[in-house]
């Protein structure tokens, strides 16, 4: 199954990690400068929940901020 809620169809983001060097200026040194920008992988906060969906029960991956939000009915 992939990474997606079936709610409000989040799902798995990409971006940057930047690691900076140096001393900041308010501390005295001449400043942090950008070493490198790695690449990661932002993913949802997926469970798995059996929720009520037009009388039957299923279950589905919901995101925690859909569940918390009462997107959905648990079962």
């Amino acid at each position: 199954m992939s990474r997606v809620c079936e709610i409000c169809d989040k799902k798995t983001v990409v971006g940057g990690s930047i690691t900076r060097r140096g001393l900041a200026k308010k501390k005295g040194g001449i400043g942090t400068h950008v070493v490198k920008n790695n690449k990661r992988v932002f993913r949802p906060n997926l469970q798995t929940a059996r929720v009520k969906i037009e009388g039957t029960v299923k279950t589905i991956k919901v995101c925690t901020a859909c569940i918390r939000s009462g997107k959905i009915q648990k079962a």
